[in-house]
């Protein structure tokens, strides 16, 4: 029978050191838990901004919006209440201007009341319509509802038709 050589143990005493030194135990679960803290804050940060970002962006072009909106019927019922017929026409949409002609228009626009003063309402994003509080040269007012579109070519806002 053979036996296997003796392998001696490492020596024992003051400055021995083991050949290969055990991880540390003591504060494994701290660890752990500032790793996953730490982690936990940083997605909530950045998803936190992003939804900020997000929202931001949204109520500026709301507000941007708005104040396109607000440009283009003023400047229609401006043109109107001036009896600039034309450029009023030049101001509608594309398909109110395929619905009637120049003409058909000035002697249309002519008949009604005239708007003396407006004040708009809040553009509506899905529908794209704006209520306008009207009154008119004759005293009364009316709640009207401005139908905007956007121009295909340059991406304005433009009326596609005014009526209570």
């Amino acid at each position: 029978m053979t036996t296997a050589p003796h392998v001696p143990a490492p020596p024992q005493g003051p400055g021995v050191y083991p050949p290969f030194p055990a991880p540390p135990v003591e504060g494994k679960g701290k660890r752990i838990g500032w790793s996953i803290g730490i982690s936990v804050g940083v997605v909530l940060l950045v998803c936190g901004l992003g939804t900020a970002a997000l929202i931001g962006v949204g109520v500026a072009s709301q507000k941007s919006n708005q104040e396109k909106a607000n440009v283009a019927i003023s400047s229609y019922l401006n043109a109107v209440r001036v009896g600039k017929y034309d450029q009023a026409y030049n101001l509608l949409c594309d398909d109110a201007q395929e619905n009637e002609s120049p003409a058909a228009f000035r002697a249309r626009v002519a008949a009604e009341p005239v708007i003396e003063s407006y004040t708009i309402g809040d553009l509506d994003p899905f529908s794209g319509a704006v209520p306008v509080d009207a009154t008119y040269d004759d005293g009364s007012n009316a709640q009207l509802e401005a139908y905007l579109g956007i121009d295909s070519k340059t991406g304005t806002f433009e009326v596609c038709e005014i009526g209570e």
